[in-house]
């Protein structure tokens, strides 16, 4: 397990101990729901993107474009 020291303002630091949101299982489910939300975000801007090519992109060649992001995401990891 990884221990994080965060500085907050002393009111949000309240305010989020007053909610229960400063717990281990709290902050980890924030976490991840902020992550999943950035990676929800991050396909429809790419699906924008892949939208405005012209001309269309081939099926064969989004394909191509889905299998090299999956790549860089394992990379990352």
């Amino acid at each position: 397990m990884t221990n994080i020291t965060v500085s907050l303002p002393d009111d949000l630091a309240q305010a989020a101990r007053s909610a229960g949101l400063l717990r281990d299982e709290a902050i980890a489910a924030l976490l991840r729901e902020a992550m999943q939300k950035r990676q929800v975000d991050r396909l429809f801007d790419t699906m924008g993107q892949l939208a405005a090519i012209e001309p269309p992109l081939t099926e064969e060649e989004i394909d191509a474009e889905i299998a090299t992001a999956r790549a860089e995401r394992a990379r990352r990891r």
